[in-house]
Parts: structure tokens; sequence; C-alpha cells
């Protein structure tokens, strides 16, 4: 059996040693992210998944609103320090995807078709996952390193804010990529016996 796609799928870890090192511009990669958001399946065809992609100063200045939010979060000034250099681990990357849900169509999608209303945010979020997992593992395919944050909804106002948002995209989960510095940690799986079912 072909296994090529498997062999991306394992290719494709949480990279957090990022840099700037990228062989391909920004309207390349821009363009692959767009492309690859376009092709991921929705239900109902109801492409509810936007992108924001950040380079350059507007990059750097997400992470700058990440750590500056966070300082009110966090216990105590070492554990400040410490949320710092995280942050600015993902600054150092080349870029970010922000990943959004756009709600207005979530809801049209409800209204339109009652039988399934309950379904369709659920959908939506599958959606996302679906959408966060090929562009990351299409990053890695180009050995572009990412990994995958939540600091959503601490940053949602602000973000908006910063980069003009619109106010029915909701901000699911935020990637920064960039070239690999660093290998990814080696990584556990749980017993088979535990996860699988095969029936006859």
């Amino acid at each position: 059996m072909n296994t090529e796609f498997l062999d991306l799928l394992k290719k494709r870890r949480s990279i957090y040693a990022l840099g700037k090192d990228v062989k391909f511009s920004e309207k390349e990669i821009a363009d692959l992210i767009k492309q690859v958001v376009r092709e991921v399946p929705t239900a109902f065809n109801g492409q509810s998944t936007r992108a924001v992609v950040l380079f350059g100063a507007k990059h750097d200045q997400l992470w700058d609103i990440v750590v500056d939010r966070l300082k009110s979060e966090v216990p105590t000034e070492q554990a400040y320090e410490n949320t710092k250099k995280k942050i600015a681990g993902f600054k150092a990357a080349f870029g970010t995807v922000l990943f959004y849900k756009d709600t207005e169509v979530v809801t049209k999608l409800e209204n339109s078709f009652e039988l399934y209303a309950d379904n369709f945010a659920n959908w939506a979020e599958q959606t996302q996952g679906s959408t966060q997992m090929s562009v990351w593992t299409m990053l890695a395919e180009n050995n572009i390193g990412a990994s995958l944050q939540h600091y959503n909804p601490l940053i949602d106002d602000l973000v908006r804010d910063a980069f003009d948002i619109p106010a029915n995209w909701e901000l699911r989960a935020e990637m920064p990529f960039g070239s690999i510095e660093a290998p990814a940690n080696d990584k556990d799986y749980m017993d088979d016996e535990k996860r699988f079912k095969i029936l006859k």
C-alpha cells in the first residue's frame, strides 16, 4: 500500500525551536495556505474557516500582544519570565497563521437546516481541526516547522482590534511556523489494545 500520506503525518510534529531561515517567499507560503484551506471539506459546503497569515511586523505584534496579555494571568514574576521565554520562541518564527471560525456562517446553516441545527457548531469545529492539520502537514512537507497554540480567548479582543478582524470571526488557534532549528521531542504512543477495535 502507498504510505506517502502516512509518512507526512509522521513528519508533522510540534516544532518549538523555530527560526526565520525559510527558503520560500511570504507570497508562496500564503498562497499555499490559501489553497489548503480552500480544499478542506466542510459540512454542507459551509466553508466556515477563516485564516489570517501574519508576517514581519504583524507577526511580531501578535506575540507582543500575547506576552503583554499574559502578564496579568501568571502567578509570579518567575513564572512570567518563563512565559516570556516561551513566547519569544514563537516570535522567533517566520510567521503565524490565525485560524478563525465564522460564526455568521454557522448561524446561517443552523437557521437554513433546522433538522441538523444542533450539529453545525460541532461540524465547524471538526472543520477547524481538519484545516489546522492540513495546513500543518503541508508546511511539514515543505520542511517548515510549526506548532499549534491556543491563547484564545484571552487575546481575542486585542487581536481583533490590532488586525481589524470582523466581529463574527471567532479565534480558534494560532500556528507559528518557520525554519526547524531543533527537532521535535520523542513521541509516546498508547497501546493499540486500548485504542482500537477491529471487528469482523
